[in-house]
């Protein structure tokens, strides 16, 4: 019994002063956006979520052929869906994708490319859960077909060329500032005067 008393001692000692460094930790540095992850949290971020993918999605082919159409498809999918918070070129360097914790991946790299097509498939129709990553899922086969064309609009991020970004960029969606600004500035080149308010 004595030594039970002595363990469980020892089991609330440690307790309390790990609550102790968790609550220092916080204090010193708040919970913020903007901050990057460390290494740790990262690792153990990246091992939770191939958990949670689970062994027989990992394993899923991608059924759609990988050809010109539907690498297109994936592109025009990904711009109008993705782009704003991964930005057209994958790189996560987007108002949305900076202000997200943990941040948005550079899909670019390995970190990224070196995902299976299923865990990939899995991502875009599941979600991750605890970031900014929202579930696409349709529960249609139209709606994975989809999700399979922006498998391989991914795997072609690392070679995408300046005049595909540029094409992209006419796809992405304009908030209403960008909509406002590009119609002042027609008018301006078109040499109509502003009206005043």
């Amino acid at each position: 019994m004595r030594a039970f008393v002595r363990m469980a001692v020892v089991v609330v000692l440690v307790a309390i002063g790990a609550g102790a460094i968790g609550w220092w930790w916080i204090s010193m540095h708040r919970f913020s956006a903007k901050a990057t992850p460390g290494r740790l949290e990262t690792i153990a971020a990246r091992q939770l979520r191939r958990l949670a993918v689970g062994r027989g999605a990992r394993e899923l082919s991608n059924p759609v052929p990988r050809t010109p159409e539907a690498l297109h498809e994936g592109m025009e999918h990904y711009a109008d869906h993705c782009a704003v918070c991964h930005a057209n070129d994958g790189s996560g360097d987007t108002e949305m994708g900076r202000g997200l914790y943990p941040k948005v991946p550079d899909m670019r790299l390995p970190a990224t490319q070196s995902l299976t097509d299923g865990e990939l498939f899995y991502i875009i129709e599941n979600g991750v859960r605890y970031t900014g990553m929202p579930a696409w899922s349709t529960g249609t086969p139209a709606g994975e077909q989809d999700s399979w064309h922006l498998v391989h609009f991914i795997r072609h991020l690392p070679e995408l060329t300046p005049a595909e970004v540029t094409h992209m960029e006419t796809l992405t969606p304009k908030s209403p500032a960008e909509i406002r600004e590009q119609t002042e500035e027609e008018k301006f080149l078109a040499g109509e005067t502003p009206a005043k308010p």
